[in-house]
């Protein structure tokens, strides 16, 4: 069983940057892959980026690929999402997902999440 907590979100300009943190409990979650998600109003939710349980390899959504660096600290149970140039359609509510099994884009392929935080950037 693991547990996640995401924090970082909050309110920035066109432009500006965010790291959000997904820190987590429970046993062997060095051995988990974790991913991130975002839902805007109104639409599903929609893969943004992952990560492999050692870190050697991240996956990114074309939309942010170039703009946001996910990395993990298994020394202290965390991964982050570092989102920089952020743009006004990157306003959606952050989900982050661990999974035992291989990497995927599917939220459907992810056992536990956390509640999310809310990440909004103005024009």
């Amino acid at each position: 069983q693991v547990q996640l907590a995401e924090s970082g979100g909050g309110l920035v300009q066109t432009g500006g940057s965010l790291r959000l943190s997904c820190a987590a409990s429970g046993r062997n979650f060095i051995r988990h892959v974790v991913g991130w998600f975002r839902q805007a109003p109104g639409k599903e939710r929609e893969f943004v980026s992952a990560i492999s349980w050692s870190g050697g390899s991240t996956f990114y959504a074309d939309s942010v690929k170039g703009r946001f660096t996910i990395s993990r600290d298994n020394a202290k149970n965390t991964v982050y999402l570092q989102m920089n140039s952020l743009k006004p359609e990157d306003t959606a509510i952050y989900y982050c997902a661990a999974d035992r099994n291989v990497v995927t884009r599917s939220p459907s392929g992810y056992d536990y999440w956390g509640q999310g935080t809310q990440v909004t950037v103005s024009s």
